[in-house]
């Protein structure tokens, strides 16, 4: 019998926790389902020594000494993102909205509070790395440490070695982790090492969780300039587009149905692509002959909207693209940024102005950011993947996107809309201009991205009347499973999961020191308690809005109440951190460094324009006009979220390992190099491959990509066979 699809739901709708029964003999800490502290010394759990995880899992007690130490190699990915202060971020000393201050070296207020509410003193050992080489740092001196930052990967594989404890033998100690895998099944999968044994190795990380991530972000105003209005637009000067490279992806006949979301955003309907009553714009713009400049471009695109929709967008044309009821494609915005690159008289006053570009140039972890895009709007799956390039296939089996030519092909449409100058300069020449200073210099366009982090230029960059949206996700065709011909809809496969970095608990640190395991399993369980979901995201009451009686202020999000921010705290956040949620809360809080972080707080500090747009886009997927990737085992496996983690062994990382070329080829690393950003810029420069075949010729054969992927589709089949059990 088939089993039903089981979702996950965001830790917001959590059903309600258990009460955490941490008790003992001597000086004990107890902690209550809303995390807060109880009387020490209360109850009477039995022990049991460190090897006997499951028979003190069915004495159900986790006790530890107060003032337990827990030295911790914990962090984000730099010293300003710690347990505790840097030099930099506190100076000779800082005081915050909670009225404390604090010095370089001391814990940030976060964890101070898990501190005081848990009774465990943290020595902090950060170096300041990344999870990888944080990990790699601490590996051969693991006694040195408890608990350790690392990727899923390599916590999983020490694991395996014996060098990490296997969290899954404390569950039923640890009542409100439990309740959450309990409830969430395919979470459990994407963080399990080890089918035949169901071992955990590491605390999963959800920077959010099943909501949307990127989305493309446009200059509406420049959008409106251009398509809006009565009669013919008109510009005292334009450009001349150059080179035409990009050829049609939509059809140049026949019709296409799109579901849209209503003007008013309280239903839906369908809206129609005419191509027999105009044809594609790009074919129409292409056949043109001779150069066609700015204003003719404008009205070509103005004509065609008006007649491939009769008239549904009226004189709002720039709907199309910015509305709620939006139905743009990859060749209207080719189209359109056609417009914008002739028409920059129009739009910023100069002679230039700059396409498609992203955030920062030099960063290798940025730049790929395109080629992710282009999977959005040419219908590829596998380039925002959970996991390197993987995804589940209609047919149930894994497939790689490195290995497909529909990827290369797209890379080769982004790299025509290279050549005729859409994509910046800064993208194409690292070393001529950088797109740093492209929104308050009025130079750029679009790009693809995190919402709140890049609408906050609303206030901090942009001037009154512009305005920087998040823009619905494009039409393309994607190939589904439901139809052998595609299916035209809008489909995103930025989803937020399981992240590929979390905390494990050092085997040699913690040793035969029972308080040590059960403080660093009871910090764990903590974050998944009322209290801990909320200190982990919002840092302690104090930077919260609360009533007289001392309860939270709240707000509905997403159905649930949750926390208002002070005052206090907004005000500290646009003044530290420039409005960036992200940076004040793990700068400043020490909050959302790990475990689970709530959407609400950053969402209350998200710029009124960054909330218009998300709110399209939320209305959107609410309503099912756009479709993402279920955090399940979906019916139709084309959905089904790739887990972050597969419970490959040992010795399959190991063959992976070897598979050099293949890693570096597609690295996604800040310094790395990836070959599909390559293919955007310059072409298929790499003599071994001269178009999409030869690519995945060579990947599949010479880079072992073959290889690869059988080893990912024995740990997926092994992964479902014990999905199969968690019922």
């Amino acid at each position: 019998m088939k089993k039903k699809m089981k979702s996950i739901a965001a830790f917001l709708l959590l059903p309600a926790m258990l009460v955490s029964l941490m008790s003992g003999c001597g000086p004990r800490i107890t902690v209550m389902e809303d995390g807060t502290p109880g009387t020490p010394g209360t109850g009477g759990g039995q022990q049991a020594d460190t090897a006997g995880g499951q028979e003190a899992a069915a004495a159900g007690s986790l006790a530890f000494a107060n003032g337990t130490v827990l030295r911790m190699a914990t962090g984000y990915n730099s010293v300003k993102t710690g347990l505790s202060f840097d030099a930099e971020t506190a100076g000779e000393g800082i005081t915050l909205a909670d009225g404390k201050s604090y010095n370089a070296g001391e814990l940030r207020p976060a964890w101070v509070e898990v501190q005081n509410t848990l009774g465990i003193t943290f020595e902090d050992k950060y170096q300041g790395n990344s999870a990888n080489k944080e990990f790699d740092y601490w590996k051969e001196r693991l006694n040195e440490v408890d608990m350790v930052s690392g990727t899923a990967l390599k916590l999983t594989e020490a694991g395996e070695a014996g060098t990490v404890v296997n969290i899954a033998e404390y569950l039923n100690m640890m009542p409100n982790f439990k309740a959450y895998l309990d409830a969430n099944p395919i979470v459990r999968l994407s963080i399990t090492g080890n089918t035949d044994t169901g071992a955990i190795y590491f605390s999963p990380y959800f920077d959010g969780v099943d909501d949307i991530e990127r989305m493309p972000l446009m200059r509406v105003d420049w959008v409106e300039k251009l398509l809006n209005g009565e009669g013919a637009f008109t510009a005292s000067a334009s450009n001349t587009l150059g080179v035409v490279a990009y050829e049609p992806y939509m059809p140049t006949s026949g019709k296409v149905d799109v579901e849209v979301v209503t003007a008013d955003g309280s239903g839906t309907e369908t809206v129609t692509k005419n191509y027999d009553n105009v044809g594609n714009i790009i074919a129409n713009m292409n056949a043109v002959t001779g150069a066609i400049d700015g204003v003719t471009a404008v009205n070509m695109l103005r004509e065609y909207i008006d007649n491939a929709y009769f008239g549904y967008y009226g004189t709002n044309r720039a709907d199309l693209f910015v509305g709620q009821n939006a139905a743009w494609d990859a060749d209207e915005l080719v189209a359109l940024l056609r417009c914008v690159i002739a028409n920059p008289q129009t739009l910023n006053g100069t002679d230039s102005v700059q396409g498609l570009f992203s955030r920062e140039d030099d960063n290798n972890q940025r730049r790929v950011d395109m080629f992710r895009f282009a999977g959005t709007l040419f219908g590829v799956r596998g380039l925002e993947s959970r996991q390197d390039y993987l995804y589940v296939g209609a047919d149930g089996a894994m497939h790689d996107a490195r290995m497909e030519e529909d990827t290369y092909q797209a890379m080769e449409r982004m790299n025509a809309m290279a050549r005729e100058g859409l994509i910046s300069k800064a993208f194409m020449d690292m070393s001529s201009e950088s797109s740093a200073t492209y929104l308050e210099n009025d130079l750029g366009f679009m790009h693809y991205d995190y919402n709140q982090t890049q609408t906050i230029y609303n206030e901090t960059k942009l001037q009154e009347g512009e305005k920087y949206m998040a823009a619905m996700v494009p039409v393309a065709r994607w190939y589904d499973g439901t139809n052998e011909d595609g299916v035209y809809m809008r489909f995103t496969e930025s989803w937020r999961s399981v992240k590929t970095d979390g905390w494990g608990i050092s085997k040699a640190g913690v040793g035969d020191n029972q308080d040590k395991l059960y403080a660093a399993l009871a910090l764990i369980d903590f974050a998944y308690s009322d209290k801990g979901r909320i200190l982990m995201s919002y840092g302690p009451d104090a930077f919260i809005k609360t009533n007289a009686d001392g309860s939270y202020v709240t707000f509905n999000f997403n159905g649930q109440q949750m926390p208002v921010v002070s005052d206090a705290a907004i005000a500290e956040l646009w003044d530290k951190a420039s409005g960036n949620y992200t940076n004040y809360a793990r700068f400043y809080l020490g909050a959302t460094l790990s475990f689970i972080k709530s959407q609400s707080f950053e969402y209350q500090c998200t710029h009124a324009v960054g909330q218009e747009g998300a709110g399209h886009i939320s209305n959107a997927i609410a309503q099912g006009t756009i479709k993402h990737p279920a955090l399940a085992v979906a019916d139709n496996a084309w959905y089904t979220i790739v887990p972050s983690v597969l419970p490959t062994t040992s010795v399959e990382n190991s063959t992976i390992s070897g598979y050099t070329e293949l890693t570096n080829r597609f690295n996604q690393q800040k310094d790395g190099e990836n070959m599909l950003v390559n293919i955007i810029t310059s072409g298929y420069t790499d003599p071994a491959i001269q178009n999409a075949q030869s690519a995945v010729e060579t990947v599949s054969g010479a880079w072992s990509g073959k290889q690869y992927l059988a080893i990912k589709q024995d740990a997926w089949n092994r992964a479902l066979a014990y999905y199969d059990t968690l019922s």
